[in-house]
């Protein structure tokens, strides 16, 4: 995963390395549409080196690349089905709204730098964003390795995502003209506030409580499931589906792919994500949002975008409003 020395993007995060002292990794997953999945698989190994190898009619791998191994799909839950005519025919026809999905193994830094350029080769065969169709749902998802399993490097992200999540949405929104797709949910505010209450340093037991009881779905753009199934399986397991995986990193979802646009990186979604963790490691701009939070959500809760303008005003003051712009 070597890249040229100096180039720009990837900012590193506040708290680089896990607890063992190695970097810490994060996965990526890029959905889009425009090209067929032989074809991603193609440009996969062409930019990066490799062999791409055919698993099934849905589903390639890219192996021996420059950032290890590549997965390539259509983003739907029939690939997982037993392989039939019947499956075929079904994927046949949602070809023009379903996403293909290319996965990557856990990377540092040199290997989102290359990834990146990955992006850039797509583009330039074709790839299609969240604005292409008005059904075309797609996303990035980043799934950041925690510092550690200590409960202040994972509460305190959750805390801070929590408390800047509408000024998230509001600073770079997806164009409704252009999708009709609904992006996950929001936290709901009783999260927030039992957050708020519970504070950066609460134990993770209460937290894993907390967050089963008032958010437990997977639809939202930070999914604590994962986490919460490594760390808390029991406590956790009646929020839990087959289709969480449980690991050590945080689940952020990009509210869409803007992957035909020429002027977007994968960058932009790693800056939104490091604008939270700069938050969370800022204990004075933490007790300060709280604080702001809770006068804004008295007894009249006024609306996301109110919040999210004091919000955005809060991170300004700090010099941390410019996530992903």
């Amino acid at each position: 995963m070597t890249q040229a020395a100096g180039m720009s993007g990837f900012a590193p995060l506040p708290r680089p390395l896990a607890a063992d002292g190695t970097p810490r990794l994060t996965g990526v997953e890029i959905e889009l549409g425009g090209l067929s999945e032989d074809r991603c698989a193609e440009i996969c190994a062409q930019t990066l080196g490799g062999e791409a190898v055919q698993k099934d009619s849905v589903i390639w791998e890219v192996t021996g690349t420059r950032v290890g191994r590549l997965k390539v799909y259509l983003d739907i839950f029939l690939r997982k089905a037993d392989k039939t005519a019947l499956r075929d025919a079904a994927l046949t026809l949602g070809r023009e709204v379903i996403p293909v999905e290319i996965v990557s193994d856990p990377l540092d830094r040199d290997g989102l730098i290359a990834l990146d350029t990955l992006r850039e080769a797509l583009r330039r065969a074709g790839a299609l964003g969240s604005g292409g169709g008005l059904f075309f749902g797609f996303g990035v998802h980043l799934n950041v390795q925690i510092a550690s399993e200590t409960a202040a490097h994972v509460v305190r992200p959750l805390l801070a995502y929590a408390l800047i999540e509408d000024w998230l949405r509001a600073a770079n929104p997806i164009d409704q003209t252009r999708r009709v797709l609904p992006f996950t949910a929001p936290y709901p505010t009783a999260l927030v506030r039992a957050l708020i209450a519970l504070g950066p340093d609460a134990p993770l037991t209460a937290v894993v409580d907390a967050y089963g009881e008032l958010a437990a779905s997977r639809n939202h753009g930070l999914d604590m499931l994962p986490i919460f199934a490594h760390l808390a399986p029991d406590r956790i397991a009646p929020a839990l589906s087959g289709s969480t995986n449980a690991r050590p990193a945080f689940h952020f979802r990009l509210p869409d792919c803007r992957i035909d646009e020429a002027d977007w990186s994968l960058d932009h979604g790693w800056r939104r994500w490091l604008t939270v963790e700069r938050v969370a490691a800022n204990a004075d701009l933490l007790a300060e949002l709280s604080q702001a939070w809770q006068r804004e959500h008295g007894a009249v809760t006024l609306t996301r975008g109110h919040w999210a303008r004091c919000a955005g005003a809060l991170l300004e003051r700090h010099e941390l409003a410019d996530a992903g712009l």
